[in-house]
């Protein structure tokens, strides 16, 4: 099997060798099998060592348990041991392992040697005793994912549960005796049992991982197969005594690997890859070199297709892995226990997934990226520095014990840097909480710094030890004068604008010309050592991530240009880019345009929507007084504003909120402009509102823009015949148009002043010639009778001029109020004349009359509208004549025609009657009511005629009817014929009739004669033909035929002759068939013939066809010239069509002539034949019958089975056969089951008819018995019995089933399907074997007679795997209070099964919290994004909230459980406390100082502040009065002392938290203070001028109490003197020394003023100019008083004393 398993890298313990007895179970890998099996150590007895035999450690081990086991090797010269124990045992943490050499990090193994020069030696200096294994602690559980490599074909996972060897520790280890003694007594042994986790299932090369509990430094060793280890038993070999306790799966090669892809030379002392003995080819996939004296690589270039590379333990030195640049598919190297320096030259290997490098001389891992591998095993070197870490990017394991690097400080958090979030465990051991804490706390640019050298310190003093050290290596590139200050970046978040920090600061002395220009370029990577990738068009100083580029890290460079000079790229490193808050955010607001009144300005956003749809903000504007709160702008919602009268003197706010599409808003961010000013006065738009017409009046109007508008000035002005324009008016826009302006122009002239007085540009505008007024026409009236047909007229004044042709127009309307010509309808167009008839359409309607006067020159003036009082009124319906015109003879036609009155006509009625005298009533003629007009009937000759008509309104009112007789009655016309024609064909037989048409009243019988006209012209009468039709003879053959008429009326009046026109000349008729008949029964079987009698001339070859007609009407022809027809079964139920063509002798043809038969009748049911074929199991039987009667029905059939064939008359008989024939079936078909084989089958056929006729039953029997089929299984099926349990079925087939053979396999993720040994029974037990496979049932099935069927599987199941992780409870440790954490802990079930489960397959635990919120009546929860580990702190927005914590497991095979969920009660509010209490400001007497801290425990409410003062060394406080609050101005009385302010923190309900202080350095002067106090103190006498308030009782010192005084101040006294005057000398007020209890005091409400006390009855207040000045003073008293003072101020002044 070629499956290496690694082991750990321990160091040997030196005891005397103790021969073990393993009983293990071996692992089976059968081609047909690959199972794994468990293999478990047994205890291990002591045994006496037989003969005097010294061991040794070699360094190159023997046959190890696979590609290697690398451990520390001693000296290459070395044979014996040190005397002292390893190094490793004086470590806690050093577990002993077997004494075999491991290539990935393990001990050497121990050789038994035979030389006995070195027998003589002692213990203490020799070999000493050899090494008893020890057991490790107890391995954590561990669900690291095993790496499976892809063989050539298949993949499969071998799960393998090992126990460890046990033995004694290394602390309880005994004495051992000399070599050649018999160990005393047994060691105490412990079981450390490893569980490695199996591994996922999973279809991606990408997914493969390493299966480990405790992985060694390298990750891996080998099981060599027995043959190897037999064969090579020899002196100088090596054999393993122990086992290793724990093991690391590697990633899994061919287990089938053929000789052909394999080789294993190992321990043959190969010396060259290029042996002629080597026998390397392309093909080889598995090549195992160990333990040989290879120091060069040349010749494995040709590996092409290697996959697994053993090395280990040759004599490479390195560099020399060039050739391995050929080997694309290498997976595994394994490069242990050599003499390698350095990794340098070691290519890139794409398919690279382990690599063992321990035991080696390596002092860095400086080598090429390698993409996919997983574990590099690098223990045992001489590894002291990261620096060249490669690029590693799924790095899962890392092994580096036992190197110099690991006395270096958080190695594992580095490591974690360097490699990045794929890293799983480190040195054998899941990565601690603490050190991805750590790792955490570092800045971006870190593991770039490690990998160029940086030394590695501290988290807090990371980020400026790395600014340091980048800024050392830019130093040399940076512009000349230039200092790099900073070179920073914003944590990145999605769609945030993400600036870099680059600050460089200048020499002083250098000049700033050119400048130095800073040009950006943004890279992205996915980590930190990767490779970044330029992002196009990201050359500013600030990004904004994409959504896309979440978790990925920016990169950006910052190339220096001065003047012409580019200077290399320095760079700085972001955080992973995180995920947006989906709040958006203003960055930055800006208003453009011009604050003055009239401007467009617009407000410009730039928004950072943080991972929002962006969508539309919410601009407003708002309007803010001088000293007022702003006021919201009506209207002015959008970006734009036009600024107005009401803004000036007003700043404007644009307030911009931003909202995406999902609706979340940001928070809004005004801008304030600066105060709007009025425009300049003006106006614009000047116009002139009004007619120029005389006595109208004007007004000039504009719009005026420029403040508040004040007394604007307005002049008009008229034009001169000379064109210029004089000054009419001031003072108004208006003006009254006079008979002076008429024929002129006038101007009108706006100048602009706003409320100040300040005149604008004037703006004129000029108006057309005034014109004269228009004639105008007053007092119209309608005068006249205001009804239908009346005439009316309008008069009016005319005035404006004399009147010339006036014109009016009429109109009509609905309304009684005028409204201009609103509503009107037109009833005339404009005339000159005044009077108007009176028309129907205006009845119902007001008369309005417009009056247009024009004077004689022809001007027309305004039109005036005169309104009828009433509406026009309408007569009664009438008519005023009725007539009635036209012929009064047959087919004339009359015409009525009559005058209406009243009003709208509406439907009026029409009617005409008919009269035999004129006096009766008449008859009604219905056909013509509601007509004018009637065209005279045959009906009304000899009759009169009249009209009548009832006229009827519009509204429905029915006027009196009118009626009108006709002059005469109706004559008939004269008997004529109209037309007269043959119709026929001129065909020997046919018949002609006549078509004629008669006019002239009643027809009686007129006469008709036929004529025979010959060829040459001759007509003859055809005698006899007196009728309206005629039969063409044979006579009339070639001659014409026609006809005359003579028309007759009914009273024998005679008309005209008419002679038709002549058809012909008359041709023979066609030959035809006259009768057709069948002859013959129309049954089934029978014939049939037919009878034709032919008539046309003389008989030719006359045809006939016989036709099938089926029921849809198509015709199948069967044959043609037969002279008769069988009927078969086809014909049955069809109709037999007959088709005679006649032919005459001339070869003409007839018209066919058919003839269908009846249906055709079927015969009766006859059974002709039946024959049964030979019968097998399990196939249908389908018998051979011939039928014959009809459409065949359901026949009756039954199938009987016999023992014995029958024959003749019992055949006949068989339904009433022995007890030995069984009816079986009854269809037609049949199918032999298992009851029939070697029985005979006879059928029993009833042949029946479709219309249900039976005929006589035929029955017939099988030549031989039924033949059993071949044994098959089908539906093989496996079904669960129980978890884990499983049970395979199959339906058998063929004869009698004997004993069947059952088969399980397991199916692999690639489709490989493996025989499970020793399963051969219908039930099956999951094993751990199983898991991530499917398993298949196999079913052979054997029949009794020992015949074998094939194989069948069933389908696969699906995935085996074992149960789902339960987590029974999850339960919350910690308090739900404000500040608390709190832990959630999953209780496991106590089954078995589950504690197996967790401790073997479990992956890990994803928890997430959530914090309820509430909605309507029911309570909701929100996920915490960023809440995703068993703890949660509590925090102050939970308060009053519950808080919910998901746990979900995962298991190594990816499945996921039900989550569970544990909830808090209300959170509520912690004690209030304070952190982080600190006091800010300089430090100095005159700054002020503030106190800030992070308050926590709800709400905060009024908390205490008091400000203190500590002196120096002293513990005692001074309060300082009324200090309070969070801000503190110093004064001089702060000089040397702390200060210190006391934080009480109370809770909003008023609970009180503990107090918390925070103190300043001691205060110091204020630096030019300091240097004026110096000055002075160091000339030892100073004089100062105040003002002494003499009268304290005046509140204002002003008011003349204030009187001049000089300080005088030296180092032994202090003096007040008042200065002398032109009458009195200066006077001492105030006299004294140093001594207690004098003192100075300060007013903290007066900067100005200071009182010096002497003692109790001597004091004096001081006023001096400045507070400067006072503490100055104040600190000159205090600095020469130091001797008298507790207080430290001379050394804070630096005063000798």
């Amino acid at each position: 099997m070629e499956e290496p398993l690694a082991q750990p890298d321990e160091d040997p313990v030196q005891k005397p060798q103790i021969p073990t007895k393993k009983t293990t179970t071996t692992t089976t890998t059968a081609a047909t099998s690959s199972e794994a099996v468990k293999k478990v150590a047994k205890t291990v007895k002591p045994a006496a060592a037989t003969g005097s035999v010294r061991k040794r450690l070699d360094l190159k081990t023997g046959p190890g348990l696979g590609p290697g086991s690398g451990g520390s090797g001693l000296g290459s010269t070395s044979s014996v041991m040190k005397p002292t124990l390893s190094a490793s045992l004086k470590t806690a943490n050093a577990v002993p392992a077997a004494a075999r050499r491991n290539s990935t990090g393990g001990l050497p193994e121990k050789r038994q040697s035979n030389a006995g020069s070195v027998a003589g030696r002692k213990t203490s200096s020799v070999s000493g005793p050899e090494p008893v294994r020890q057991p490790v602690p107890e391995p954590r559980r561990s669900s690291l994912p095993s790496v499976v490599n892809r063989a050539s074909s298949t993949r499969s996972s071998v799960p393998e549960t090992r126990k460890s060897i046990p033995v004694s520790p290394a602390s309880r280890v005994s004495k051992t005796t000399p070599t050649g003694s018999n160990v005393s007594k047994q060691e105490s042994v412990r079981r450390s049992l490893v569980k490695p986790a199996l591994s996922a299932s999973s279809t991606s090369s990408a997914s493969r991982r390493i299966t480990s509990t405790s992985l060694d430094s390298s990750g891996s060793s080998g099981i060599r197969r027995s043959a190897s280890l037999s064969g090579r038993r020899k002196v100088g070999t090596r054999t393993p005594e122990s086992r290793d306790s724990r093991f690391v799966v590697l990633p899994q090669v061919e287990v089938k690997a053929g000789d052909d892809v394999r080789l294993d030379l190992r321990g043959h002392r190969v010396r060259s890859l290029n042996s002629s003995g080597l026998n390397l080819s392309a093909n080889l996939e598995f090549v195992y070199l160990r333990d040989n004296l290879l120091s060069t690589l040349e010749g494995v270039e040709i590996l092409k297709r290697v996959k697994v590379l053993d090395l280990s333990f040759n004599d490479f030195k390195g560099p020399g892995f060039e050739p391995l640049e050929n080997c694309k598919s290498l997976q595994q190297l394994y490069l242990a226990g050599n003499q390698i320096t350095s990794l340098a030259s070691l290519p890139q290997l794409p398919n690279l997934e382990f690599l063992s490098v321990a035991q080696n001389k390596l002092k860095s891992l400086s080598m090429a990226s390698q993409p996919r591998l997983q574990v590099l095993a690098a223990s045992k070197n001489k590894i002291s520095t990261l620096k060249g870490f490669p690029y590693l990017p799924v790095l899962e394991h890392l092994r580096v014990e036992e190197n110099p690097i690991l006395k270096m400080p958080h190695l594992e958090a580095a490591s974690i840097l360097l490699v990045g979030p794929t890293l799983k465990k480190f040195n054998d051991r899941d990565l601690s909480r603490e050190e991805l804490a750590i790792a955490k706390r570092y800045p971006a640019q870190t593991a770039l710094c490690i990998r160029d050298g940086w030394e590695f310190c501290r988290p807090d003093h990371a980020a400026e030890s790395t600014f340091r050290f980048l800024v050392e290596q830019w130093k040399d590139k940076l512009p000349s004068g230039y200092l790099l200050k900073e070179a920073s970046v914003d944590q990145p978040s999605e769609e945030d604008a993400c600036r870099c920090h680059f600050t460089f600061v200048q020499d002083g002395t250098l000049s700033t010309d050119p400048p130095l220009v800073l040009n950006y370029q943004w890279f992205m990577g996915e980590r930190m050592l990767s490779n970044f990738a330029a992002i196009p068009d990201a050359t500013g100083e600030v990004y904004w991530p994409k959504h896309e580029e979440i978790g990925k890290i920016l990169k950006v460079e910052c190339t220096p240009l001065l003047g012409e000079t580019h200077y290399p790229s320095i760079f700085v490193i972001s955080s992973p880019v995180s995920p947006g808050s989906g709040i958006p955010k203003v960055v930055n607001l800006e208003i453009q345009g011009e604050l003055v009144e009239g401007n467009v300005i617009r407000g410009y956003a730039e928004v950072a929507w943080c991972g929002g749809t962006p969508g539309k903000g919410v601009a407003s504007w708002l309007r803010r007084k001088w000293n007022s709160s702003p006021v919201v702008i009506a209207g002015a919602e959008d970006e734009e504003y036009r600024l107005a009268i009401d803004d000036i003197d007003s700043s404007l706010v644009f307030m911009y909120t931003p909202v995406t599409e999902e609706g979340a808003k940001g928070e809004p961010q005004y801008k304030y402009t600066d105060f709007i000013k009025a425009a300049h006065p003006s106006v614009s738009n000047v116009r002139i509102i009004g007619d120029a017409v005389e006595g109208c009046t004007i007004k000039g109007v504009g719009d005026y823009l420029g403040g508040r508008e004040g007394p604007s000035k307005f002049e008009w002005l008229r034009e001169k015949d000379t064109g210029d324009f004089l000054l009419v008016s001031t003072g108004t826009s208006e003006f009254n148009l006079t008979k002076e302006d008429v024929g002129r122009r006038l101007a009108f002239v706006y100048i602009p002043t706003n409320f100040e007085g300040q005149e604008g540009e004037s703006v004129s505008i000029v108006t057309d010639v005034v014109k004269q007024a228009p004639p105008k026409v007053k007092n119209v009236k309608i005068i006249g009778e205001l009804r239908e047909n009346s005439k009316i007229t309008v008069t009016g004044i005319v005035t404006g001029g004399t009147e010339g042709s006036s014109r009016v127009q009429w109109f009509k309307t609905r309304s009684s109020i005028l409204d201009g010509e609103k509503d009107l309808e037109a009833l005339s167009t404009s005339k000159i004349a005044k009077a108007f008839r009176i028309p129907l359409g205006a009845v119902g309607y007001r008369i309005v009359a417009k009056f247009t006067p024009t004077t004689q020159d022809g001007e027309s003036g305004e039109p005036a509208y005169a309104i009828s009082d009433k509406a026009v009124e309408t007569l009664p319906p009438s008519l005023n004549f009725l007539s009635i015109t036209g012929d009064y003879t047959e087919d004339g036609i009359l015409t009525a025609s009559y005058g209406y009155i009243g009003g709208h006509e509406g439907k009026s009625i029409y009617n005409w009657y008919l009269h035999e005298v004129e006096t009766d009533s008449g008859s009604l003629i219905p056909e013509v009511s509601g007509l004018l007009q009637y065209r005279i009937t045959k009906d009304a000759i000899g009759k009169f005629i009249s009209f009548q008509c009832t006229p009827i309104r519009d509204d429905g009112i029915v006027g009196e009817p009118r009626s009108c007789m006709g002059q005469e009655r109706v004559r008939p016309g004269s008997p004529r014929l109209l037309s007269l024609q043959i119709v026929g064909n001129a065909i020997e037989g046919a018949t002609l009739s006549v078509d004629k048409k008669y006019w002239g009243g009643e027809e009686g019988d007129s006469v008709f004669r036929w004529f025979r006209t010959s060829s040459d012209g001759m007509q003859s009468e055809i005698w006899g033909a007196t009728t309206a039709s005629y039969m063409l003879s044979v006579e009339d053959i070639g001659f014409f035929v026609s006809v005359s008429c003579e028309p007759v009326r009914s009273d024998w009046a005679r008309g005209p002759i008419v002679l038709s026109e002549q058809i012909g000349p008359i041709i023979p008729g066609p030959p035809t068939c006259q009768s057709l008949e069948f002859l013959g029964s129309m049954i089934e079987g029978q014939r049939v013939s037919f009878i034709a009698s032919y008539s046309g001339g003389e008989r030719g070859n006359c045809f006939h066809e016989w036709f099938r007609v089926k029921s849809n009407g198509v015709r199948e022809k069967l044959s043609t010239f037969a002279d008769f027809l069988d009927l078969t079964l086809e014909d049955v139920g069809r109709c037999i069509e007959l088709v005679y063509t006649p032919v005459r002798q001339d070869g003409m043809k007839g018209s066919p002539s058919s003839i269908s038969s009846d249906i055709i009748a079927p015969a009766d049911p006859i059974g002709v034949d039946l024959e049964i074929p030979d019968c097998f199991e399990d196939e249908e039987v389908i018998p051979q019958k011939t039928y014959f009667g009809g459409q065949e029905g359901a026949g009756q059939y039954m199938w009987y089975r016999a023992k014995n064939k029958l024959h003749g008359s019992a055949l006949i008989d068989i339904s009433n056969a022995c007890e030995d024939v069984v009816i079986c079936g009854k269809t037609l078909t049949y199918t032999p089951s298992l009851e029939d084989v070697g029985s005979y089958l006879a059928l029993f056929w009833l042949p029946t008819r479709a219309d249900g006729k039976c005929g006589k039953p035929l029955v017939a029997i099988s030549n031989s018995p039924v033949v059993p089929a071949l044994p098959v299984v089908s539906n093989v099926r496996v079904k669960e019995l129980s978890s884990g349990v499983y049970s395979g079925e199959g339906e058998y087939f063929g004869g009698y089933e004997g004993s069947s053979l059952f088969s399980w396999y397991r199916e692999t993720n690639e489709g490989t399907i493996i025989l499970i040994n020793d399963a051969s029974s219908s039930t099956y037990e999951v094993t751990d074997s199983d898991y991530t496979c499917r398993l298949l049932f196999g079913y052979t099935p054997v029949r009794s007679d020992s015949v074998v069927g094939e194989l069948r599987l069933s389908e696969p199941t699906d995935i085996i795997l074992p149960e789902l992780p339960k987590v029974e409870m999850l339960a919350l440790t910690g308090k739900a209070v404000e500040g608390d954490v709190l832990t959630a802990v999953e209780v496991i079930p106590k089954s078995e099964t589950q504690q197996h489960v967790w401790s073997k397959y479990k992956k890990d635990v994803r928890y997430q919290w959530f914090c309820s919120s509430e909605m309507e009546d029911r309570k909701s929860y929100e996920p915490l994004p960023t809440q995703r580990s068993c703890s949660y702190k509590v925090r102050l927005e939970d308060i009053g909230r519950c808080l919910r914590c998901e746990c979900i497991v995962t298991d190594v095979f990816g499945r996921s459980t039900e989550p569970v969920y544990a909830e808090t009660a209300p959170i509520l509010p912690g004690m209030p406390k304070i952190d982080k209490l600190e006091i800010e400001g300089r430090g100095f007497h005159t700054n002020l100082y503030a106190v800030r801290g992070i308050y926590s425990g709800g709400k905060e409410g009024k908390s205490r502040i008091q400000w203190l003062r500590s002196m120096v060394g002293s513990p005692d406080l001074i309060s300082i009065p009324g200090e309070i609050g969070r801000m503190y101005e110093a004064n001089v009385d702060d000089v040397s002392y702390r200060l210190v302010a006391i934080y009480t923190p109370i809770r909003e309900d008023g609970v009180e938290g503990q107090p918390v202080s925070a103190s300043t350095d001691p205060i110091a002067v204020e630096p030019d203070v300091y240097k004026e106090v110096k000055q002075k103190l160091d000339l030892g006498s100073v004089k100062f001028e105040a003002l002494c308030d003499k009268d304290r009782s005046k509140k204002d010192p002003s008011m003349g109490s204030l009187e001049k005084r000089v300080l005088e101040v030296n180092r032994k006294r202090v003096k007040v003197v008042k200065p002398g005057s032109k009458t009195s000398f200066p006077t001492t007020e105030i006299r004294g020394s140093y001594a207690p209890p004098f003192h100075v005091e300060l007013f903290r409400n007066d900067q100005h003023r200071l009182r010096i006390v002497v003692d109790s009855e001597n004091e004096v207040d001081l006023m001096v100019q400045s507070r400067h000045l006072r503490d100055v003073t104040v600190l000159v008293i205090r600095g020469l008083a130091q001797r008298f003072n507790s207080t430290s101020l001379n050394s804070l002044l630096k005063i000798e004393t």
